[in-house]
């Protein structure tokens, strides 16, 4: 282009004759001769994302949101150099100077050093049918297990989807079950039920908080599925008379598997996901994991070299001082099995030493930059900053070609209100900080798998925490089992669990399975109403309430649930076994995901009040047995409230009293804890806080608050 056409652009101000697309194609190129090519951007672009592509250096995203008149900082995301020394803080490519003139932004772009070889002619005749397009990233655990590889896996995708990538995540777990919907929260920790209904492993809550998606149950891979499908497969003739074998049928269902599921929409878009996050459950070495391993393993080789990473999580034991051993043995087994781990994640309670890093780089084959250090922080939030101030997506850039994706992201969808960039992430681990320093809400947790530890009761957890953040306050859980509660009522162990119940600011009730524990969880639910104790039940802490109510207050001293009920001695079961479940079958044979829930009066509804005012939300269910409707008048006319229903208005999903009678009391059907979301507090867990926290204050001026906000299109998606 002379020097006349390049005046002749400049002077152009009209926006109609500026192109409007994601994509300024063949932008104006001043003096082709030169070495350096010249771009001149409208200015109206500034603070805006664009693509550029020129014939000179191919396709670049810039990223131009923090520039300012007259200053430099752009972005491209052609990386120059393959060294990850040399990639910038949080950035794929390297920095292009900008400036300023005349009202378009000119910017020189140096050529890329490095450009791909030309493909073999036979290159096609080695490659699976395999999507090319995507991303692989998988998340390896050795020495022990709990070493963190969820979080692991979900702070990297985090990061990620800040960067305007679109990631999806799945759990890959060796044992034989189909899924986890019939393990004992004791033994494996809590059930996590997806949209579809998924009964899943815990770790998929870790994927959903973290990325903010919305997985299928497709996305938990087990041994049991794998097995289960390339029998029938057998058993309807696929296979054509072929021996079936671990290796290739077994491994070639893995990877067709993840292949599949690795396409489909997770984050809301409806856009093929560009980054495939995979967690390997269990520990390296363990004989069950050993098909998932090797199908990886294959799908390496079979993908393009820059398809898929490894990063291997590890423990440094700190005994006079930092020991690599452990790890070493653990990298040297995943290279027998044939994998080069290209990353590995040290979980030490101390940074990583320079020393440290160095010896495992040298012994495990591994570039000591890759070598990333995993510390303890003040809380799980602070992860994401931790892995990106070693510029982990730098590192992945350069394994990956991350820069090479088409990037589109031009900003948050409408109503998004997600946490998403590093910022976000930054913020809101300062939140959480400042939430610890501050005075404690004490909360009475009346649970029966309290033994499992925090795992059993995962995600309500961390819904009870998102409410105390929101609120300003340090979470206390004071544990309360609920077979406590059982024994006589001058008991020495009653007294105690009772005295506790009443220092509570809060008592909870979550769900749960089996008799065992439930008188106790339905005492609990007398003494908050007793007490005025603000109280919330989740499931079976609903039925726990309902069935309080109907005794204390209804007068039906035999009253329970059918489920409790085996001799059928009770006249009076104010729950009932739902008609349309097989009593058969136990596994995935429940109630189960994403239902409707409406409020009939939703202008007088604490709950709806809550939820923004929505008329109507979806909530995730998981259960067997219902509210016998036959007791709904009777229980109204003393007073209860059934102010949510399904659609068909014959199942009760939430139950509350008046706030003139009590200051929150609160029966859910269903499992908010499963939607709540950093930044996006559950709406009953809120309420439930904010009277735990503000006694003094009617929680009707904080619902109050809720509905001037409006609905949130995570609990009302049918909004959007």
């Amino acid at each position: 282009m002379d020097s006349s056409s390049v005046e002749a652009v400049r002077k152009r101000k009209c926006e109609a004759d500026i192109p409007q697309q994601k994509s300024l194609r063949k932008c104006n190129t001043a003096g082709h001769e030169a070495p350096i090519p010249t771009l001149y951007l409208p200015e109206h672009i500034k603070g805006k994302r664009v693509l550029v592509e020129t014939e000179d250096v191919g396709l670049y995203r810039i990223d131009n949101s923090e520039l300012q008149s007259g200053t430099t900082g752009l972005h491209y995301r052609m990386s120059t150099k393959l060294d990850d020394r040399a990639e910038p803080m949080a950035a794929y490519g390297s920095v292009v100077q900008g400036m300023l003139r005349d009202g378009w932004l000119e910017v020189q772009v140096k050529t890329p050093l490095v450009s791909a070889p030309p493909m073999s002619p036979l290159t096609s005749l080695y490659r699976p049918t395999m999507e090319h397009g995507t991303k692989y990233i998988v998340v390896s655990g050795g020495v022990c297990s709990s070493l963190g590889k969820g979080v692991t896996t979900s702070s990297i995708g985090a990061l990620l989807r800040g960067q305007g990538l679109r990631v999806t995540a799945i759990k890959l777990d060796p044992y034989l079950n189909i899924d986890a919907g019939l393990m004992s929260p004791l033994e494996h920790g809590e059930v996590y039920v997806l949209d579809d209904g998924g009964e899943t492993d815990l770790d998929l809550g870790n994927y959903e908080r973290m990325m903010f998606l919305n997985l299928a149950r497709d996305n938990n891979v087990t041994t049991g599925k794998i097995y289960d499908w390339v029998i029938k497969k057998e058993r309807r003739g696929d296979y054509l008379g072929k021996t079936l074998q671990v290796v290739p049928h077994v491994t070639g269902a893995i990877a067709e598997w993840l292949d599949r599921v690795a396409q489909v929409p997770v984050d809301g878009t409806g856009l093929r996901p560009q980054v495939c996050m995979i967690e390997l459950g269990g520990t390296v070495g363990d004989i069950e994991s050993m098909p998932f391993v090797e199908a990886l393993r294959q799908m390496r080789f079979s993908l393009p070299e820059d398809s898929l990473a490894w990063c291997h999580c590890s423990y440094i034991p700190n005994m006079s001082g930092q020991k690599t051993k452990p790890t070493q043995h653990s990298v040297k087994a995943l290279l027998a099995l044939g994998i080069q781990p290209d990353f590995v994640v040290c979980r030490n309670s101390e940074p990583l030493e320079e020393g440290t890093r160095k010896k495992i780089a040298n012994q495990c084959n591994i570039r000591q930059e890759r070598i990333l250090s995993a510390h303890d922080v003040n809380n799980l939030f602070h992860v994401p900053r931790v892995l990106a101030e070693q510029n982990i997506l730098g590192k992945l850039t350069n394994v990956l070609r991350l820069d090479r994706m088409g990037i589109d992201f031009m900003g948050a969808p409408a109503g998004d209100t997600s946490i998403r960039t590093l910022g976000d992430w930054n913020d809101f681990a300062r939140q959480v900080d400042e939430a610890e320093a501050a005075n404690p809400v004490n909360i009475a947790f009346v649970g029966k798998y309290n033994k499992g530890g925090g795992d059993a009761y995962q995600s309500i957890l961390a819904a009870l925490q998102h409410a105390s953040v929101a609120m300003g306050r340090k979470l206390k859980i004071e544990w309360i089992d609920a077979t406590d509660l059982e024994q006589a009522t001058d008991s020495d162990k009653v007294k105690a669990a009772e005295a506790r119940l009443k220092d509570a600011d809060g008592i909870f009730v979550p769900g749960g399975f089996g008799d065992r524990g439930v008188e106790g969880k339905v005492r609990a639910a007398g003494l908050a109403r007793e007490w005025k104790k603000p109280y919330l039940g989740v499931c079976l802490g609903m039925q726990a309430a309902i069935i309080n109510f109907a005794r204390s207050v209804l007068g039906l001293e035999d009253a329970t649930s059918e489920e409790f009920d085996a001799k059928k001695t009770s006249q009076n079961h104010v729950l009932m076994y739902m008609p349309e479940i097989s009593k058969e079958t136990m596994g995935a044979n429940m109630r189960l995901g994403t239902r409707w829930v409406e409020f009939p009066s939703p202008e007088t509804s604490l709950a709806a009040a809550l939820y923004g005012g929505a008329s109507k939300v979806m909530e995730r269910h998981r259960h067997r047995y219902e509210f016998n409707v036959e007791y709904k008048k009777r229980m109204e006319e003393k007073g209860l409230i059934f102010s949510g229903q399904d659609e068909s208005k014959e199942r009760m999903d939430i139950i509350e009293l008046p706030l003139s009678e009590h200051p929150f009391y609160v029966g859910v059907q269903y499992h908010p804890e499963y939607k709540s979301r950093p930044g996006q507090p559950s709406p009953p867990f809120f309420g439930f806080m904010a009277a735990a926290c503000k006694p003094d204050v009617s929680v009707r001026e904080v619902a109050e608050v809720c509905r001037k906000k409006g609905a949130n299109p995570h609990w009302t998606p049918f909004q959007l």
